[in-house]
């Protein structure tokens, strides 16, 4: 399993359920990193999508706790489910997209995080863990400074040195 992030300068990832920043080239990078694959999410992520609607060309499946019914994507209850339903696909394609406690839930399962690093504060509500400060990642590329919509951005891999089973 993997995980897939874009971050500020000071590990935020989000305010008020959205984004920090519009970000074009790394939309970009998400979509062709995920599609075709497993996005993982918490309920709150789903509804923050337009119109709440799930991601096209992937399975979405959605930890919904409070037990909401969905007929356009994989709606799981509990952890136990969640692994249930995660053992019927190939750990590779897996990610793990939001938010921030489900990130924080999933990511000593994670072999491998994709972070995109902005060179600004956004302001943020929430935050994900620092992955320099984690003993068990490390960081094992960063591409060059990209500017997109008026930000420079980094698109960097961490890896897991000790991932749990999940």
């Amino acid at each position: 399993m993997k995980a897939i992030v874009a971050v500020d300068k000071n590990w935020g990832i989000g305010k008020k359920n959205g984004l920090l920043f519009e970000l074009p080239l790394d939309m970009k990078f998400f979509r062709e990193t995920t599609l075709n694959k497993v996005v993982v999410m918490g309920s709150n992520t789903l509804k923050s999508f337009p119109n709440g609607k799930p991601l096209k060309n992937r399975t979405n499946i959605v930890l919904f706790p409070e037990g909401e019914k969905r007929d356009d994507c994989t709606v799981v209850f509990s952890m136990d489910e969640l692994k249930s339903e995660l053992d019927k696909y190939n750990p590779d394609d897996v990610f793990v997209i939001g938010g921030a406690m489900f990130y924080k839930t999933m990511l000593p399962y994670c072999s491998e995080v994709y972070v995109t690093k902005v060179d600004a504060d956004g302001g943020a509500e929430v935050f994900y863990e620092n992955l320099d400060k984690l003993p068990n990642f490390k960081c094992v590329s960063e591409s060059e400074t990209f500017n997109t919509n008026g930000y420079d951005i980094k698109f960097t891999l961490y890896k897991n040195t000790d991932v749990k089973k999940f």
